[in-house]
């Protein structure tokens, strides 16, 4: 066990309720790893009084390990974040701290404190943005000791969803099933349906003007369930994808994947679509991008109909700023 786990304060900051959980969970093993008899107390700040932290955090009469979780730091109320920065300025023997706060600005004078105390800090924000969610596929895949290729991550986020539990069952299950190297085969295979109906297919005809093929893309997609939000994230990532690779670079597909921090596969599939755009074209789809992710984040009525305008206006771009370009 890392030794960090076993410091007497810790700030657990962010809503991302499996990251927490696992926070929590690393500090809790490695404290009863070192003492198997060791205590354990999780509360909520609203069950709390200021009075009673005397008791879960003061000096104990029987000696031995204990952990205290303090969850809904961002609810504690000033008398109660007054007693906490007290006890975290002169921590008990054996007594293991960790206080759960949501992030914001809610509660932050618990947050400056901790931080002034000392505490050691574990980030579990939301995880939002497709790159964040590719990223945590690879990092889970390895944790369990396998591996997934570039575009077996791509496409496993894409059939499952935004959901960090599911993704995190998901990994669990292909790398105990696979023998640890994960790829898109494995990803079809336990996927079936969703991971060939998914947003990257319907960006991948948006991006080449092919709005029929995009279309019967998002519609197959939706009957089998896959949200709007990771297809409006997949449309956005293939407008950057090519607004990138076509913004005045030149090379091959390894050269340009090292200078832009890509992998080659995409940098080649992004030189494909970028064929028929121009800077303007791009700037105009980047705008409807931007849009189509509040609308379907709950800035529309019907997510569906913002997903089909998007679409329309993306190629309409395209189409738009190449006529202007061969006339």
């Amino acid at each position: 066990m890392p030794d960090d786990l076993l410091t007497p304060l810790r700030l657990v900051l962010g809503d991302e309720e499996l990251l927490v959980s696992r926070a929590i969970g690393a500090v809790t093993a490695a404290v009863r790893a070192a003492d198997p008899e060791a205590a354990v107390r999780e509360v909520d700040t609203s069950s709390v009084h200021p009075g009673e932290l005397d008791e879960m955090l003061g000096p104990s009469l029987f000696g031995g390990r204990r952990v205290v979780v303090l969850r809904g730091g961002q609810d504690a109320g000033k008398d109660l974040i007054a007693a906490l920065l007290a006890h975290a300025a002169d921590p008990a023997d054996g007594t293991s701290l960790v206080v759960a706060h949501a992030g914001g600005a809610k509660g932050k004078a618990l947050v400056d404190g901790l931080r002034k105390a000392g505490a050691t800090e574990v980030s579990c924000a939301r995880v939002t943005k497709l790159k964040e969610r590719l990223t945590f596929v690879r990092a889970e895949m390895r944790r369990l000791g396998g591996r997934c290729t570039d575009e077996a991550s791509e496409l496993l986020v894409d059939a499952v969803g935004a959901d960090l539990r599911e993704l995190a069952s998901a990994c669990s299950q292909l790398v105990a099933d696979t023998g640890g190297t994960v790829d898109e085969a494995a990803v079809r295979r336990y996927h079936h349906g969703r991971a060939d109906a998914n947003g990257f297919n319907v960006a991948d005809a948006a991006m080449v003007g092919d709005v029929g093929g995009a279309l019967e893309s998002l519609r197959w997609a939706l009957s089998v369930g896959v949200d709007p939000v990771p297809i409006a994230d997949a449309l956005a990532d293939g407008v950057r994808s090519v607004a990138r690779v076509t913004g005045g670079r030149r090379g091959n597909a390894y050269q340009l994947a090292g200078e832009l921090g890509m992998p080659p596969w995409k940098v080649e599939r992004a030189q494909r679509q970028g064929r028929g755009w121009t800077a303007e074209g791009l700037a105009d789809a980047m705008r409807v991008a931007a849009r189509l992710n509040g609308d379907v984040k709950g800035g529309a009525e019907d997510r569906v109909f913002a997903l089909e305008r998007a679409i329309l206006a993306i190629a309409a771009a395209r189409a738009r700023r190449s006529e202007r370009t061969a006339s």
